[in-house]
């Protein structure tokens, strides 16, 4: 939609009709220039299985199809090769009428086995069923001791899985696993094939703050955070939760210097493909996959891995950032502000985002630093109200 030049628009989320298309309409109408594009035939949705499957019982191990191989990649990376349009062709099945609530760790708590088991021990065990853990975090430290040659210098923790597992389960709890994919700065710094080239000259792209990002074009990117998923699952980790499946906000000088592609709508598939790897990855260990989105990323158009017909897996979690909504979101001309008690601030976000999430088997995540606890409860009502049965905080 064309906005007049008359300033920025503020958007009082209590009302509900904002200006522009409906998230529904723009889905849809992504939806149909992927298809006629690449003409492709969906024949279905694919199997969904449990957000994270809390009724695997501790100490079943994962089923290990393969140690955790680390493939050395020289030189220019075949970029195409990790890339599919194969849809997914399998059908999804009702979503599992589930509730679990987990706590998710700061990057803080890893930074040894006193501060892990400091972390652990501040947590009420009332409800909480998984202690998710920051293992690769937005900007791409490595926080555990990874064995990945990629890894090495991003790795800022000397523990081991196999040590923080043991922490994790020895208080009642089960680990889960959260990765960063494609937010990573650290990557393209020491491997600039894993980044953005310009188009021109084949230097490397960055941001507006001078930074490099990870491509999903990339061959080695794409090994790297498999390899990552490999070494998760088979250290014992049966459920990972991969976030950042996203691309930098390009402004239009940087898409006429980059790869045409990435202005081009069918651009999600290098997405959908590299989270379909992962998903593989992990259920091939007897591991679960989870895609994190924020609402943020919705409410500013960064959307392109919520595609139902091309994802494996079925499980999304949307993180509701509470600092965000605080300080309010700008996109453009547009404003969003959020006011109220941060029930209220949760229920606004939830009217603008929750219809790009109704083909999903969706939970919640409550995070940032201004997250009053005290104010759970009621946020469980808003949540409920909306069907999100599952809940992770932290």
């Amino acid at each position: 939609m064309k906005f007049k030049n008359k300033g920025r628009k503020i958007y009082k989320t209590k009302e509900k009709n904002y200006y522009g298309k409906s998230p529904v309409g723009k889905f849809m109408s992504g939806a149909l220039t992927v298809l006629l594009i690449g003409g492709i035939g969906f024949l279905g949705y694919s199997v969904a299985e449990p957000i994270i499957n809390y009724t695997k019982h501790k100490g079943d191990e994962p089923t290990v199809t393969e140690p955790p191989v680390i493939p050395v990649t020289t030189g220019a990376a075949d970029v195409t090769a990790s890339v599919t349009t194969e849809p997914v062709t399998e059908a999804h099945t009702e979503a599992p009428e589930t509730y679990y609530t987990a706590v998710a760790l700061s990057e803080s708590a890893l930074q040894n086995a006193d501060t892990l088991r400091a972390a652990l021990s501040a947590l009420s065990s009332e409800e909480i069923q998984f202690v998710e853990l920051p293992l690769k975090v937005t900007g791409g430290a490595i926080n555990y001791a990874s064995i990945v040659p990629e890894a090495v210098t991003a790795v800022k923790s000397s523990m081991t899985l196999t040590e923080m597992i043991q922490e994790v389960e020895s208080k009642g709890f089960e680990a889960a696993a959260s990765l960063s994919v494609f937010k990573d700065n650290s990557l393209p710094i020491d491997y600039p094939d894993a980044g953005y080239v310009k188009a021109d000259d084949g230097s490397q792209w960055v941001d507006a703050n001078g930074l490099p990002w990870v491509s999903p074009y990339s061959q080695r990117a794409i090994d790297y955070n498999t390899n990552i998923v490999i070494e998760l699952t088979y250290y014992g980790f049966s459920n990972i939760i991969c976030k950042d499946l996203v691309f930098p906000d390009f402004s239009k000088d940087d898409l006429e210097n980059l790869d045409p592609v990435l202005g081009q709508n069918d651009r999600c598939m290098s997405l959908t493909s590299a989270a379909n790897l992962l998903y593989d990855k992990a259920v091939s260990n007897g591991a679960s996959m989870q895609i994190e989105i924020s609402a943020e990323d919705i409410i500013c158009g960064r959307t392109d891995i919520l595609q139902p017909m091309l994802l494996s897996s079925n499980n999304i979690i949307l993180n509701i950032n509470l600092d965000t909504l605080t300080n309010g979101i700008v996109h453009g001309e547009n404003e969003y502000q959020f006011s109220g008690t941060q029930a209220e601030k949760v229920e606004k976000c939830l009217e603008l985002v929750s219809e790009y999430l109704v083909d999903f088997n969706a939970g919640i995540k409550l995070s940032g630093q201004t997250l009053n606890k005290n104010e759970i409860p009621e946020i469980k009502k808003v949540l409920t109200e909306y069907g999100y049965k599952s809940l992770i905080v932290g």
